[in-house]
């Protein structure tokens, strides 16, 4: 029994490294000055070169070509400039900019590649388009192919400029070159409720892993209610400190310590059930942390001049509604062996139902591995299904074995906060020493 429960220690383990081969939005900057339109775009030089569709796409190890993109993160400035030169006419073609219903006939000016960092982490390539506006266009239009990923477009130069957010194709619509088409408070804060709740799900891993732990610690609620909480309040004021320019700390040192914080809260996972008086203040510092880390997913898509509280309400709420999902989705999958453990309900109905739950979600971490789960959740479906198969055999043997003492916490908790702080520790060790 205890060899099953190692099995399902080592496949949560084995789903939640999943390398950290991001894939972030371009950012492109447009203005128009002395009949030019000019726009730089700050993208994934790398996808480009290697002709890869970015549509969907979270991490470049679910693309095919995978290899070809790590080949090209560790080539030079220089090198990697002179294998884009000659797709930059194909890119500008796919791009379609129009003013004034009129074609904008685009050049390349510039190409600027970064040095080689840490190849397991996009690096950004810089692209300036330059071409000549059309006589008499009083809007610009910009259409961004699928192919590219997503872009966070904003306009420069202008009063109440616009700022859009566009993927899967989606074009801009026409935009005044003399500005007024900043979006409302409302339509802001309706925009970035789900970039917050799409940076915990499906793409905060290492938020989702901090707050399984704040989960596992107790099944009591007003330990949960404390820590979810102190955390959620920390969180709030440091992103909203770092997104005001009042504070800023530099990801190499903010990851691993969050990475770090995720371990602790795991490991005392294991050494205690109870909420100790100083857990909630050490879960605030950590939430100080997390809140840095929210900032800079906020620092790539930009926030629009004159609605940067909308946006950053916005931002915040989604963060919660996909904190509250994952502890809901927790909780669901537990209550029952819950029950069993406290004498509520029968162990047999428990041990059918975490049986089914355990081959339905290997079943389903089979059946919807394909391309077009991939790009939609950016990783293989077995990432996200056989960590919840692992987490129903726990389940499941904890109601097996109902007689012994604590038999939810030491059969569920235990191993997976054990798993947790393996994977947080793995983490810390790639993102300070790899």
């Amino acid at each position: 029994m205890m060899k099953m429960i190692w099995v399902s220690l080592w496949l949560i383990v084995a789903a939640a490294m999943v390398s950290a081969h991001e894939v972030r939005p371009a950012i492109g900057d447009l203005e128009v000055a002395e009949g030019q339109v000019e726009i730089t775009l700050t993208l994934n030089g790398e996808a480009l070169v290697a002709d890869v569709s970015l549509d969907g796409i979270d991490n470049t190890d679910a693309l095919d070509a995978s290899e070809e993109v790590d080949r090209l993160r560790a080539l030079e400035p220089d090198a990697l400039r002179a294998e884009l030169e000659p797709r930059m006419a194909d890119f500008i073609q796919n791009l379609t900019v129009t003013a004034g219903g009129m074609s904008v006939d685009l050049t390349a000016t510039q190409i600027d590649v970064s040095e080689v960092g840490n190849t397991e982490l996009p690096r950004d390539t810089v692209l300036n388009l330059s071409g000549p506006l059309p006589d008499g266009a009083a809007t610009i239009s910009l259409t961004w192919p699928a192919a590219y990923g997503a872009l966070v477009l904003r306009q420069q130069g202008v009063e109440e400029p616009y700022t859009g957010y566009l993927e899967a194709g989606q074009s801009s619509g026409d935009i005044q070159l003399g500005g007024g088409d900043e979006a409302s408070g409302l339509s802001t804060f309706a925009t970035y409720i789900p970039v917050g709740f799409d940076h915990i799900l499906p793409k905060g891993l290492d938020h989702i892993l901090f707050v399984l732990g704040l989960f596992f610690l107790s099944t009591r609620f007003t330990p949960l209610l404390w820590q979810v909480t102190s955390f959620t309040l920390a969180h709030t004021v440091t992103l909203a400190m770092a997104v005001l320019g009042i504070v800023s700390v530099p990801g190499s040192i903010v990851e691993p310590l969050i990475a770090a914080s995720i371990v602790y809260v795991a490991v005392e996972n294991i050494l205690s059930d109870k909420l100790n008086r100083w857990r909630p203040f050490i879960i605030f510092g950590f939430g100080l942390l997390h809140g840095l880390g929210f900032a800079s997913v906020l620092g790539e898509f930009g926030l629009p001049d004159g609605q940067v509280v909308p946006a950053l309400i916005g931002f915040n709420i989604g963060v919660e509604l996909g904190q509250l999902t994952v502890i809901a989705i927790a909780f669901i999958l537990v209550w029952y062996a819950i029950r069993v453990d406290r004498g509520e309900a029968d162990v047999a109905p428990a041990q059918g139902l975490y049986g089914v739950l355990a081959v339905v979600f290997v079943g389903l971490g089979f059946a919807m591995n394909t391309s077009g789960f991939q790009d939609v959740m950016g990783a293989s479906a077995m990432v996200f299904f056989w960590p919840l198969a692992a987490l129903s055999v726990l389940c499941a043997v904890s109601a097996t074995l109902v007689d012994q003492l604590d038999a939810y916490r030491r059969y569920v908790a235990v191993p997976a906060s054990a798993a947790i702080a393996l994977v947080g520790a793995y983490w810390f060790v790639e993102r300070v020493f790899l």
